[in-house]
């Protein structure tokens, strides 16, 4: 019997050291951080720069994976369904928490109930931007060119219930005017299409069109927040140009499958959290036009809950698609 008992403890020490050994190592092998929108766009390009950090600080290869379409619903289920281990996360932005208002039981994972919400990367105001040859200066001269031709302009958006669809049909029963929504499969080709001439303006963050700004290959003229942004110093907010209480931001995040052990939650919540301290990472950050900003795990659950239940709302009362 003393054998057995003997024995028996042993095995449990082995399995406690075991598993102590594999909490200290992790990520133990590459990590893949599936993105639902194209190379090159915001969500990407944070990613991207948080990947290149991690995998730096640990040796140990940070794998963006980019699966556009549908919104970020492809991305969004396949990571839902993939093993939580930790080595298969989600790297999300503002419209993950759209996507219930705008097709509620057609999809196949609960955005609060199928994930563990880690930490944001950052923040980004959003922008409405017009191509360079648009005739005009500011929101009022544009918004009396659109109501002179109802129904001729267009609208860009990275996708059906984006971030920028959202922003564009509230802008729209807000400002009394109406667009001709053209989705496409992230910000990047959206923002393309605009300097291309194909559309004539888009909400877009400013993280994506920081640097089309800087060319003159397409203009601000409002940026959704409530105050002028210290980096556009000269670009009205729409609450100035008559818009009162339009105001929206989007974040950039990361999740993981439900089930995900907590030691690599709490690894990847530090890692982000040094992210944040970077100065380095912060540079990037900020010349893209982001603020660093590490909401992580209870809170950045809560703020998804508001937004979902904000965002539901919103989409009833716009009369948007469930």
């Amino acid at each position: 019997m003393k054998k057995i008992i003997y024995g028996l403890a042993l095995s449990i020490l082995t399995m406690a050291v075991v598993t102590h050994a594999k909490a200290a190592t992790y990520p133990a092998k590459p990590v893949n951080i599936v993105v639902g929108f194209s190379a090159g766009g915001p969500t990407d390009v944070v990613i991207r720069a948080f990947a290149n950090f991690a995998g730096a600080r640990t040796g140990k290869n940070f794998i963006v994976e980019n699966k556009p379409g549908a919104n970020s619903i492809i991305a969004t289920q396949y990571v839902s369904q993939a093993r939580p281990d930790g080595y298969t996360l989600l790297g999300a932005a503002t419209n993950y928490t759209m996507i219930p208002a705008l097709y509620g039981s057609r999809i196949k994972f609960d955005v609060e109930k199928s994930f563990t919400p880690i930490c944001t990367f950052a923040k980004s105001p959003t922008v409405l931007v017009v191509g360079p040859s648009f005739p005009v200066a500011s929101l009022n001269e544009f918004l009396e060119h659109v109501r002179k031709s109802p129904g001729k302009f267009s609208a860009a958006s990275a996708g059906v219930g984006s971030s920028g669809d959202f922003a564009t049909a509230l802008f729209e029963k807000m400002a009394g005017v109406h667009f001709n929504h053209i989705p496409y499969n992230g910000a990047a080709p959206a923002i393309n299409a605009l300097m291309g001439g194909q559309v004539d303006m888009s909400f877009a963050t400013l993280a994506s069109v920081l640097s089309q700004v800087g060319s003159g290959r397409i203009k601000i003229l409002a940026v959704a927040s409530s105050r002028r942004l210290q980096s556009l110093p000269k670009v009205p907010t729409f609450e100035e140009e008559g818009i009162k209480g339009y105001s929206a931001d989007a974040w950039y995040g990361l999740l993981a499958p439900v089930g995900t052990p907590q030691n690599a939650l709490s690894v990847l919540t530090d890692y982000v959290k040094a992210f944040q301290a970077d100065p380095d990472a912060q540079k990037r950050l900020k010349a893209l036009g982001l603020e660093p900003d590490a909401t992580c795990g209870f809170d950045f659950a809560s703020e998804i809950k508001t937004e979902v239940a904000t965002y539901t709302e919103l989409a009833k009362r716009l009369g948007l698609k469930n």
